[in-house]
């Protein structure tokens, strides 16, 4: 779908003030705030022995067990990829632009991107944190279906992690938030 068109469907995707103010309105919680606060308080000893929060968003599929997070979050090389590449396919998800070397998660991001319907509806975000708390606030305001592949994945990030309709969680983010308590 082209951007004008989403545009004429979706005017408040492109601002991040918006987005933020429709959350708000919807859940009664400030979007970044209940996000970026609520990580560091729950201190789940195995997320945080990796020492960054980029490192544990963007591994938490991977205990997740069977989540493939490759068509939600992909990299994008600044040096080697085209953005047509790198969002081809993807309904929803963040677009995280890096240079230099690239282990499990590259080292040098300079852009996190939102994308619904293989079209960058916001960018230049700080970070993955940010970036993953926008799509979840566009996700909820709009309505839409978390992406099968990391269901449980947005499903932990908004009960436990944001407190939203934390007595509803699946047995599956029940099991992990029980896991990451015990050391």
């Amino acid at each position: 779908m082209e951007e004008k068109q989403l545009k004429s469907r979706w005017p408040a995707l492109f601002s991040e003030r918006q987005i933020q103010a429709e959350f708000q309105r919807i859940v009664t919680t400030d979007l970044l705030s209940s996000f970026l606060v609520a990580w560091p308080q729950h201190c789940w000893r195995k997320m945080t022995q990796m020492r960054r929060r980029t490192a544990a968003l963007l591994g938490l599929s991977h205990y997740m067990s069977g989540e493939n997070q490759a068509n939600v979050i992909r990299m994008c090389d600044a040096h080697g990829d085209t953005l047509e590449e790198a969002m081809k396919g993807m309904r929803v998800g963040l677009l995280i632009g890096y240079e230099g070397e690239r282990d499990a998660f590259p080292q040098q991001i300079f852009n996190v991107a939102v994308v619904v319907e293989e079209t960058i509806v916001l960018h230049n975000l700080k970070d993955v944190a940010c970036g993953l708390a926008k799509l979840l606030g566009i996700m909820y305001s709009l309505n839409l279906q978390y992406p099968l592949e990391m269901k449980y994945s947005f499903e932990f990030l908004q009960r436990v992690v944001m407190k939203i309709q934390s007595d509803q969680a699946s047995a599956k983010v029940h099991g992990l938030q029980n896991k990451l308590g015990r050391r």
